[in-house]
């Protein structure tokens, strides 16, 4: 079953898909577009083959939806089943046509997307980039659009400011959204080749990755020193501040006093951060 809309979002667009009261017409392949706000970069072929021979054997079930442009139509809904009907070398498919603002074309490529909830971790991060770029929305705002929370649009956005190379693992599910988190907590950027190598050779996982960068970060030769012996239950609450904050977390903890630093890389992600805070939950 798909996801409900963000409550704003449902209410303003009603489904994006086609209601029973709208007029159905048969729309030339050729005189179709793609939506210009896809967020989806990459179409897996298994999925479109498959897709293409339900066409073959029972037609395009569901109607795409798509509005009027200066040359044709722009698809608004139904980029797969355009692509399998291409493949399935069809001359026209069945659409409805809506009279959509570029705002709302927008926000429905992002939500139908979102909905299917088969968006590697880049192109969700891309997708809410988009929304607050074109749209001049903050954070927040993107986040009660789209019914998430904001953190979760946060920490997506964040994996945007690594290096193209590490976007794309992640995009291919080389290394996971995990493992880009923690990635963004280390200090000498330079070493980042070396680590995402070491991490596809070695199958490390994240919080194996994230003890391995608090070793960098604090310089520590682990070829002539050994790491000093951490409390167990110290390194279970760094880890988890770090999922909860979803930055960089040390606890550093001296007999009977320490200190907690909590990493930020932008003043939004600061106010992100002190946001959280403030909210006074128990952890």
């Amino acid at each position: 079953m798909a996801k409900r809309l963000g409550k704003g979002l449902d209410a303003f667009f009603m489904n994006p898909e086609v209601g029973t009261e709208e007029t159905i017409q048969e729309i030339k392949l050729k005189d179709l577009r793609p939506n210009p706000y896809q967020p989806r970069k990459n179409f897996e072929q298994e999925a479109i083959d498959e897709l293409k021979a339900s066409i073959l054997e029972h037609g395009i079930l569901q109607p795409l939806v798509v509005r009027k442009s200066i040359k044709g139509f722009e698809i608004v809904v139904g980029e797969r089943r355009f692509r399998a009907a291409m493949e399935a070398k069809l001359e026209s498919v069945p659409a409805v046509v809506r009279e959509l603002t570029e705002q709302q074309m927008m926000e429905l490529a992002v939500l139908e997307n979102l909905q299917r909830e088969d968006l590697n971790s880049i192109e969700e991060a891309l997708a809410y980039q988009t929304l607050m770029e074109k749209l001049k929305l903050t954070q927040e705002e993107v986040a009660k659009r789209l019914g998430k929370s904001r953190p979760h649009i946060a920490n997506h956005v964040r994996l945007l400011s690594l290096p193209a190379n590490i976007q794309e693992l992640i995009s291919k599910g080389k290394i996971s959204m995990g493992h880009g988190r923690a990635l963004l907590g280390l200090r000498k950027k330079a070493n980042l080749p070396q680590i995402v190598d070491k991490i596809i050779k070695e199958s490390l996982n994240v919080r194996q990755l994230e003890k391995l960068i608090q070793q960098i970060n604090e310089n520590v030769p682990r070829e002539t020193k050994k790491p000093e012996k951490r409390d167990v239950f110290i390194q279970e609450r760094e880890h988890s501040l770090r999922e909860r904050f979803g930055t960089a977390v040390n606890i550093k903890q001296s007999k009977n006093k320490g200190k907690i630093e909590i990493e930020f890389f932008s003043k939004e992600d600061l106010e992100r951060i002190l946001e959280m805070l403030d909210q006074n939950d128990s952890y």
